[in-house]
């Protein structure tokens, strides 16, 4: 068996967890491995340390799969590995039929990627020691599973790093385009062809449910309490506004929701669930707007809940300007204002709730300045357009963007806006993607629900 003999200078990563081995940390190759091919990992005195895959191409110049001496990758191995991936799913979403069945590196399969859309499977194979194997691990999700399809989405330029080229297509029975799943009691419906990566991202499953309590608790600013009243004869308790009259909408109480770039709907479709008034779901993408609107549709959450397409930056500066001319007209008793002029094209809509959840700003360690520059401009607008002691629930899937320079942009952002944050739930990735300790590649996600106070009014 071959094998590579890391430098005696190298840092001690691989035995702390990492399952990476860079190229200026191998010191010799010993025998004539193949792309590909597994290789054992020894330190600078010949001790065995890791069982690998290697790729003489890639800067990741091997990968570690064991920590046990291994041969090869082959069914039975992946076989054995995915039987303890469905163990650790069942104990923690043990009602689930759809969730991240393989998460890469921190189920001990790096490079590869298995999602669970009920009885369909679709895969990614992102390095070239998993592409070699798509055969034996198809075998072996088709052993274990017993799926109806799997599909692969390795349509991604990651793979052009290791010499691969994307690749997307069925590799197994039947796959439809469109599966409907089930996450927190709600219907989705998921493209797994031409959707994002693989068609949805399961990450924010939890992080979606947490946004309940700030669902409810609204109605009061209307004017509308509990009131015991009399119907048909009988004291009974029902909401009544400021008039004395019954309210009849069953959400008086529910909160106004903006979910900025929304994908297919998901907050939008826990914020409904658990007791929203009304719900504004925006996105730039047409298709991505259809995907919420079918996905509403299917949870019969239509009478509240609007579409927007628009680039949220826009939207929310816009209504950001609004707003402020609706308060300088407001306030035109004491200063000169004229209001004869329109009000801003966003009409300065506010809202108690405002969800940012972009896609990834820095992709890469270069990107981060500018990416602070986005986070902190969304950031800024959204919290301008939530109503005083409501709530931003904003998020970074940016592993570049680290928790604390996160927290500082959004800090930088609430003082520019004048507006004091408090803290209430900070959380990450959810029980479908562990992650595995001295790996910060796969602490990538932060999410944070904030109570949003003005300065002024304190």
């Amino acid at each position: 068996m071959a094998s590579v003999i890391l430098e005696r200078s190298r840092r001690k990563r691989l035995e702390q967890g990492h399952p990476w081995i860079f190229k200026n940390e191998i010191a010799a190759v010993e025998g004539e491995p193949s792309p590909g091919e597994v290789v054992a990992v020894l330190n600078h005195q010949g001790r065995f340390l890791a069982s690998g895959y290697y790729n003489p191409a890639s800067q990741i110049t091997v990968r570690v799969v064991s920590y046990q001496p291994l041969e090869r990758m082959d069914r039975a191995f992946f076989a054995d590995r995915f039987r303890e991936c469905l163990k650790h799913r069942h104990r923690f979403i043990p009602e689930g039929d759809a969730y991240r069945l393989v998460y890469g590196e921190a189920d001990f399969l790096p490079g590869l990627i298995v999602d669970r859309f009920k009885d369909v499977l679709v895969v990614q194979l992102l390095t070239l020691g998993m592409d070699q194997c798509r055969e034996e691990i198809t075998a072996a999700l088709v052993e274990v599973f017993g799926p109806a399809g799997i599909y692969e989405r390795s349509d991604v330029s990651i793979r052009e790093l290791e010499g691969l080229e994307q690749r997307k297509g069925p590799l197994y029975g039947e796959c439809p385009r469109h599966v409907t799943v089930t996450e927190n009691g709600l219907l989705i419906k998921v493209d797994i062809v031409e959707g994002q990566k693989t068609g949805y991202f399961f990450d924010q499953r939890e992080n979606r449910a947490s946004i309940a309590p700030l669902m409810k608790g609204w109605g009061a600013r209307s004017g509308i309490t509990l009131q015991t009243v009399e119907v048909d004869g009988q004291q009974v308790q029902r909401p009544v506004n400021k008039s004395g009259k019954i309210v009849e909408f069953p959400f008086w109480d529910g909160a106004t929701v903006l979910e900025c770039f929304s994908h297919t709907g998901s907050f939008t479709l826990n914020a409904c669930k658990y007791g929203a008034k009304k719900v504004t779901c925006l996105d730039i993408s047409e298709h991505a707007i259809e995907s919420a609107r079918e996905n509403v549709r299917l949870n019969g959450f239509e009478d509240r809940v609007e579409f927007v397409v628009e680039d949220a930056f826009k939207y929310l500066r816009e209504h950001v300007k609004g707003a402020e001319e609706r308060t300088q007209r407001a306030e035109a008793g004491q200063k000169k204002v004229d209001t004869s002029k329109p009000l801003a094209a966003g009409g300065g809509r506010t809202f108690d709730v405002v969800i940012l959840d972009p896609p990834a700003f820095a992709k890469t360690k270069s990107a981060v300045k500018g990416a602070c520059r986005g986070y902190k401009d969304i950031n800024l607008h959204g919290m301008k357009l939530v109503n005083e002691g409501g709530y931003l629930v904003t998020a970074s899937c940016s592993y570049h963007m680290r928790p604390d320079l996160f927290l500082d942009t959004i800090q930088e952002a609430a003082a520019d806006a004048g507006k004091i944050l408090r803290l209430v739930e900070w959380r990450a990735a959810g029980k479908d993607h562990p992650q595995i300790l001295g790996v910060d590649e796969g602490h990538y996600l932060k999410f944070a629900i904030f109570e949003v106070r003005s300065r002024a009014r304190m």
